[in-house]
């Protein structure tokens, strides 16, 4: 059991780690009999969780709290508390995650999306990773917890990818984790539209100097609504810097 101490980044405690040990923690999970969640918080969803005590648990039970958002990488450096691990985004930590779990045979269960999407990203999954089993998938509308917790556990996957969209997703797994016949879930906001090839990620260029939420807003307008706490985020944190001294 690692016991290293969190980087507090206004109430959400994050792993200093960078995506490779975060890959090795995952498998570890996998190994041992006792059943947890990863998050992948962005600034956004720290800035819901200072206001909404439910998700901001939800976050801070998490068996790994990574940091996916270059503002969460400038937050703690702010704080005077910088994450050394620096950015491990969502979907490159689950790519390296498919990578490993091919390499072993693993089982997956894809949760979210549209009507038809989890099963694409499924069937893009195995093309892609040899060795992978799709042990199931289904959509994210879905009124009745206790039917898709049944078709899961019929399927008794090795992980669980819950791409649901914050907070529901972090909700769901923290209230479900321990009636799920899986070892490990994860929480991935909108990666089946990313693995089924309905959306495309930034250049490789912008997502390696932290600009993914520029091309985002591009492909995106109406983002503008939420990316504009983000200003209010840096702010705060500024202000709690400097009257911690």
């Amino acid at each position: 059991m690692h016991t290293e101490q969190k980087i507090d980044v206004l109430g959400v405690g994050f792993d200093d780690i960078t995506i490779e040990q975060a890959v090795h923690r995952a498998c570890e999970m996998l190994d041992r009999a006792e059943k947890t969640y990863i998050v992948t918080p962005n600034p956004e969803m720290v800035w819901a969780a200072r206001r909404d005590e439910i998700l901001r648990i939800a976050i801070n039970s998490a068996g790994l709290v990574l940091p996916d958002g270059i503002g969460i990488i400038l937050g703690a450096r702010i704080l005077g508390t910088p994450l050394r691990g620096g950015r491990v985004s969502g979907i490159d930590f689950a790519v390296s995650l498919l990578v490993k779990m091919a390499q072993s045979g693993r089982s997956l269960f894809l949760l979210g999306a549209k009507p038809g999407v989890a099963e694409r990203a499924g069937q893009v999954l195995c093309g892609r990773y040899p060795g992978l089993v799709i042990a199931g998938a289904s959509d994210g509308y879905f009124t009745d917890d206790s039917a898709v917790i049944s078709e899961i556990n019929q399927k008794q996957p090795d992980v669980l990818f819950v791409c649901l969209g914050s907070p529901k997703q972090e909700n769901w797994m923290f209230g479900n984790v321990e009636q799920l016949n899986t070892k490990l879930c994860v929480g991935l906001g909108g990666a089946l539209d990313v693995f089924s090839g309905n959306v495309r990620r930034a250049p490789v260029f912008m997502q390696k100097s932290g600009l993914e939420w520029l091309y985002r807003l591009f492909r995106e307008p109406k983002r503008i609504k939420r990316m504009i706490k983000l200003p209010l985020f840096v702010i705060v944190l500024i202000w709690k810097k400097v009257i911690n001294g």
